[in-house]
């Protein structure tokens, strides 16, 4: 190999290198390169084992192929919580894959090796032998896992030794066929339909912001540009693009950052929500059918991948079709200039450091805003048309409603905090705490976003303004903006005796 290949091959494998899947374990979020995942995968029917590993949930079938799935939550140290719709088993590339059980898979995240920082000072609730450090992101701190540690600890390796002792993987000689067979697709959702990118295409994916810069004389599918980092990026609607209604972004709306191999150009895809990474074998996909392709536009849609007997069918896109708009190419340029100026300001300031910021989901009540910390929110859900109503509670509480076959109680949080009555509306959100081990959800006017706010701008709430449990404990001071926000403890949003009824409710 010659030297330009070589360092050409170090680039893009460094490239790969800073590529992670995120996911969530109870409150804490964990990432894996993503070159040592294999797939991702719902959580089917598990065999126990006896007399095995604690860590050792049992064994599943893949595809013929017994697989060990190994609960991460007790790995870690981390209480168990029970399965739902969102729990995944990220399999890992290790000789025989093995399993890890995870509560909720978040997103592809790209992180520069210089983002990592060890372990020394971060407080956390996990056992931190298996990790290689902490990445600081806008929902947390993202805990690395150390993958040669977690695959070839006692409890994986105990694992794989059951499965290659038991002879149950027998037929693993026959599936090892594992790349030249199947692609690895990132599926997402516009307007109820499925779609997908190729993962190798998939540079990360982001909350949508409030904000977008819009791009004068621009087709009406490329809604504008927002700074990601100290770089400007290119915005499509996805529902634009197809011709779909237009829909408000809320906080499941995510942005596929999709990169141009060629010269690194990146361009955000909107999407209504993004669901998972997905394994595909290359003889279920069919080319897209000319007369569907014409309707589509540009052959942004190249193929259809058929899933689960063909019940499940996923369009997959051609994420070269979206640089070749002209308006998107202005884009780019004026992006990479921007980008340019923006580096040589940080570097000229010395830049801001993350450590004096805050994180804090901002929601509204009676015209006014709140913040709580992001890592006190468990969830935010839609307001459901049903909640059962409990006798003998809190005027404040609206009833109980069933999460995900868990039963939670509800409070009007108008109620709890004394302020006008207001009727059930689409923009209402619940948002889901937990107080004092109950997990309890609030119900807000609106969520507004996820907001950054310095130190500097937040001070203690002063003494008048203090309710009298002590909820309202700060408040955030944003001159320029001229907005007050009022920051709460989610631990004081209740007293003792009014958490003692909800448990009797629940």
């Amino acid at each position: 190999m010659s030297a330009k290949l070589e360092t050409e091959a170090a680039a893009a494998a460094d490239e790969t290198s800073r590529q992670f899947v995120t996911f969530r374990m109870g409150k804490e979020i964990f990432a894996v390169p993503l070159v040592e995942v294999q797939e991702i995968i719902r959580l089917s029917d598990i065999v126990e084992v006896p007399l095995s590993a604690r860590h050792l949930k049992g064994l599943a079938n893949l595809r013929g192929v017994v697989l060990p799935v190994v609960s991460l939550a007790r790995l870690f140290g981390i209480a168990e919580t029970e399965a739902d719709d969102a729990t995944r088993v990220v399999v890992m590339k290790a000789g025989t894959p093995i399993g890890f059980i995870v509560d909720r898979i978040e997103r592809v995240v790209a992180a520069d090796p210089r983002e990592v920082e060890s372990l020394a000072g971060i407080r956390s609730t996990v056992d931190a032998e298996m990790l290689q450090g902490v990445v600081k992101r806008a929902d947390g701190l993202v805990m690395i896992i150390d993958t040669a540690r977690l695959l070839k600890g006692d409890d994986g390796a105990r694992a794989e030794r059951h499965v290659r002792s038991s002879g149950l993987a027998s037929a693993e000689r026959g599936e090892t066929a594992e790349t030249s067979d199947e692609i690895r697709l990132v599926s997402f959702e516009v307007d109820g339909q499925e779609y997908a990118l190729p993962i190798e295409s998939v540079e990360e994916i982001v909350q949508l912001p409030e904000r977008v810069n819009e791009i004068p004389n621009a087709p009406q599918h490329l809604v504008g540009v927002i700074n990601l980092r100290n770089r400007m990026l290119p915005l499509v609607s996805l529902r634009s693009l197809f011709s779909l209604p237009a829909r408000p972004a809320d906080l499941v709306s995510r942005v596929v950052v999709v990169s141009r191999k060629a010269d690194g150009a990146s361009v955000g895809l909107v999407t209504d929500t993004v669901k998972e990474v997905v394994r595909a074998p290359k003889s279920a996909i069919d080319a897209m059918p000319r007369m569907i392709a014409s309707r589509v536009g540009q052959k942004q849609v190249e193929s259809i991948c058929r899933l689960d007997g063909g019940k499940r069918l996923i369009s997959i896109m051609a994420p070269e079709q979206f640089f070749l708009n002209d308006k998107i190419g202005e884009a780019l340029d004026a992006a990479g200039a921007e980008e340019e100026r923006d580096v040589a300001n940080v570097s000229a300031k010395g830049g801001d450091s993350a450590d004096d910021e805050e994180q804090f989901v901002i929601f509204t009540l009676a015209d006014e805003e709140y913040g709580v910390p992001i890592e006190a929110v468990q969830e935010i859900v839609r307001v459901p048309e049903q909640i059962t109503r409990v006798p003998k509670t809190p005027d404040f509480v609206e009833g109980v409603i069933n999460l995900r076959g868990a039963v939670m109680p509800i409070i009007d949080q108008r109620r709890r905090f004394a302020l006008p009555e207001t009727a059930h509306n689409d923009r209402q959100r619940i948002v889901v705490f937990l107080v004092n081990g109950v997990r309890t959800g609030f119900i807000v006017d609106s969520v507004s976003e996820v907001l950054k706010v310095a130190r500097s701008q937040i001070a203690d709430a002063p003494e008048l303004a203090a309710d009298r449990e002590g909820a309202v404990s700060r408040v955030a001071n944003l001159v320029q903006a001229k907005r007050l926000i009022l920051m709460l403890d989610a631990q004081r949003l209740l007293s003792e005796s009014e958490i003692a009824s909800l448990k009797r409710a629940a």
